[in-house]
């Protein structure tokens, strides 16, 4: 039982998810689930309750039980402990103020950024303005390496997505020089395709990678069909440069877009 006072009036939220629910920006789909806060002020009271919780409560008690899910299987077995050390004894609140420190760098967020389970980042994040969210971003350096280095200082990469609604080779190439005259498509050139035929899906990988081996553009390539089209792309010796799937949170949502961790760590390898 979580619980706090707000003009007078005691709020309580019998349950970690509940308060988390709560504590959330009104959303619709939040409204449909029957999760939303009633009102702005009970919104305001979980938002205080929240801040009291401590990180170490949120990572005993996972939302999704350990046993019945097994993202939080992964999540959990893979915790750093050791990082987790450096923020164990703060409450929720207590992180969002260390997380805003001008003494907390790059440094010390890539020393606990294996500790921070999703509960806690969500958790953290419902506290947080939209500045204090660019303001701790600012401070986190992701770089990645392919073709070409993103995510260095003072860098912006763009992705390049030259959709066609019948996957014409043609008109997708005429989209894709008018996204790189613009200087688009550095992090990526990658085509959401209308079909999931693997025919078409092997053709427009050959004409990306085709077109990026001309003319030497320094950038990758990516068709956004299902992981397990991709895989088999991979079979038939297909140039996939990267593998596109959308992810979820949680087991039932992946089963509903038809993936597991297995079949994930199948094209990761």
């Amino acid at each position: 039982m979580y619980k706090t006072t707000l003009s007078g009036q005691v709020w309580r939220f019998d349950s970690l998810k509940t308060l988390m629910a709560k504590a959330s920006p009104a959303r619709s789909g939040d409204a449909l689930a029957g999760v939303i806060a009633g009102s702005a002020e009970e919104r305001m009271a979980a938002k205080m309750a929240l801040a009291e919780v401590p990180l170490t409560e949120i990572l005993d008690n996972p939302l999704i039980p350990y046993e019945q899910d097994e993202v939080t299987r992964l999540i959990l077995d893979t915790h750093d402990a050791r990082g987790f050390a450096a923020i164990r004894h703060l409450t929720v609140g207590d992180f969002r103020d260390w997380l805003l420190d001008d003494a907390t760098d790059e440094a010390a967020l890539r020393q606990v950024a294996r500790a921070i389970t999703p509960e806690m980042a969500a958790a953290v994040s419902k506290l947080m303005r939209n500045q204090d969210l660019i303001l701790a971003a600012s401070k986190c350096r992701v770089v990645t390496r392919f073709r070409n280095t993103i995510g260095l200082p003072g860098r912006l990469s763009v992705r390049l997505q030259p959709n066609h609604p019948t996957d014409d080779m043609k008109g997708i190439a005429a989209s894709m020089l008018d996204g790189l005259l613009y200087g688009a498509g550095d992090a990526v050139i990658g085509i959401n395709p209308a079909s999931d035929s693997l025919p078409v899906l092997a053709q427009l990988n050959h004409m990306l990678d085709d077109i990026i081996q001309r003319f030497a553009i320094p950038t990758q390539s990516c068709i956004l069909t299902h992981v397990t089209n991709t895989l088999q792309l991979i079979e038939r010796g297909a140039p996939v440069d990267l593998v596109f799937q959308s992810v979820a949170g949680t087991e039932a949502a992946n089963s509903g877009f038809g993936i597991n961790l297995a079949l994930l760590q199948e094209a990761r390898d």
